[in-house]
């Protein structure tokens, strides 16, 4: 397939919601363009898009034809914007879509790829299936940990990343863009592989 790659970073747009941990997706993205000196623009599909060349390929050759979004809706209308950005950039959602978003069942900083399942809860995973009508699509998922105590796991997520924990988020974001990479530059299937095998038995 020559079409590009869509990587989708979930959270809720605005300043007010910029450093909850429900907002983890968007960093990456954030990260993916700073790394690739991109500037992320409005699209007419409700989001802000960086149409980018990702990575460097064996032989110094310029990675592969990548589109970074973040929706400019809310968590739980996120299907629209991503249904309408496959269809213009013609993306294969089972083969070339790439959603990156919080996961409250992992502990904090683990990093999960899997194609396909259940949402899990996640209003932003449930909107974009009932949008693509199919759930086959790729996920990173950057763990958050579960709330302490008894405290509501939305307004866990919708909390800020408190200042001591912010650091070391830093380091995990990093590492959520070096599988995105790894994804589009290896394929899904290798890099998962690469990700969840034993550190002993990694490069």
């Amino acid at each position: 397939m020559s079409g590009p790659w869509l990587v989708v970073g979930l959270g809720n747009p605005g300043p007010r919601y910029a450093r909850n941990r429900h907002n983890v997706g968007r960093m990456v993205i954030d990260v993916l363009a700073g790394r690739a000196g991109a500037r992320l623009t409005r699209h007419k599909a409700r989001a802000l898009v960086a149409d980018i060349r990702l990575g460097v390929l064996p032989g110094g050759a310029p990675g592969p034809r990548v589109v970074l979004a973040e929706p400019e809706v809310l968590m739980n209308l996120s299907g629209g914007p991503v249904a309408a950005l496959v269809q213009f950039y013609d993306v294969d959602p089972l083969e070339r879509l790439l959603v990156v978003h919080d996961e409250l069942d992992l502990p904090a900083h683990e990093l999960r790829l899997k194609k396909g399942g259940g949402e899990g809860g996640h209003n932003g995973l449930r909107s974009i299936s009932a949008a693509l009508r199919t759930k086959g699509y790729g996920r990173l998922r950057l763990g958050v940990g579960r709330p302490p105590g008894r405290q509501d796991p939305a307004d866990f997520v919708l909390a800020d990343i408190p200042a001591r924990e912010r650091e070391v988020m830093g380091v995990s974001l990093e590492r959520a863009a070096d599988v995105v990479e790894a994804v589009v530059a290896q394929g899904f299937e290798q890099a998962q592989q690469h990700l969840h095998a034993p550190s002993r038995d990694r490069d």
